[in-house]
């Protein structure tokens, strides 16, 4: 059990950084649409289709936790970034334990989903086999 953990801690810390090598700022992500309004680093999102793209910031990693972890996202409509936020990244081999029986989006492919208490929504991008998670606190 041990040697599995440490092989698949082994095959993470090698292919997030390779995947994310080819995934810069300024990358399109995709097209996601919101169906409730939404709260994405204290700026308010209206309901509605949003490109989501790779920003060159990389928040400030808590103990313990790899560099390559978190990025920012911004949320683009009309041409121009109207919000953004913190994306969670893992990659596709490391995915199971966090999908728990859910399905992933295709590759290149999305999911907003509603989370349980109807407090978060879960924006879940798969770009070229790293998937991005975005928890976007709803308002009324």
């Amino acid at each position: 059990m041990k040697q599995a953990l440490m092989a698949g801690a082994l095959v993470a810390a090698l292919v997030l950084p390779a995947a994310l090598s080819a995934q810069t700022a300024g990358t399109s992500l995709g097209s996601v649409t919101l169906n409730k309004k939404v709260m994405a680093d204290g700026q308010p999102l209206a309901p509605g289709t949003y490109q989501v793209r790779l920003t060159g910031d990389i928040p400030k990693p808590a103990a313990g936790q790899s560099p390559d972890a978190e990025r920012y996202v911004e949320f683009v409509r009309g041409g121009k970034v109207v919000g953004r936020e913190v994306a969670t990244l893992v990659a596709g081999a490391e995915v199971g334990p966090i999908a728990k029986g859910d399905r992933p989006p295709a590759s290149g492919g999305s999911k907003v989903e509603m989370l349980k208490g109807n407090v978060y929504l879960r924006v879940w991008i798969n770009r070229g086999g790293t998937h991005y998670f975005i928890h976007l606190p709803v308002t009324a």
